[in-house]
């Protein structure tokens, strides 16, 4: 068996149903998945124990905000995506050259803004 030499993305989504849309299209766009994650503390645990290269951030984790997870992904040097229903202005300003994608999102949304940071 060879190991899968694709890039890992990093999802961080804790609405289940939405997680296994984000897999199933990072799989299509050629990522393998990492998580999902779908706390606060698991994101951060998962971006301090994984090989990551990519990552798509929900901002609002069940009440938490992603943006610590952000922060540590932004300290290494490993880019990442925001997809939340809030827009732009969910974010007050945070990681401003991160891409946006409101949620709902489709395939060529998320192809699009990941091409854009990778």
């Amino acid at each position: 068996m060879t190991a899968d030499r694709r890039p890992r993305a990093l999802v961080v989504e804790d609405e289940v149903l939405v997680a296994m849309m984000l897999e199933d299209t990072l799989d299509t766009l050629g990522y393998a998945v990492v998580g999902p994650a779908h706390r606060l503390r698991d994101g951060l645990a998962a971006v301090e124990r994984e090989a990551i290269d990519v990552a798509v951030l929900d901002v609002n984790l069940d009440g938490a905000r992603s943006l610590p997870i952000a922060d540590a992904l932004a300290a290494r040097g490993i880019p990442f995506v925001f997809a939340t229903g809030y827009g732009e202005a969910g974010l007050a300003g945070a990681h401003p050259d991160a891409p946006v994608v409101r949620k709902p999102f489709s395939i060529d949304d998320i192809g699009c803004a990941l091409a854009r940071v990778r």
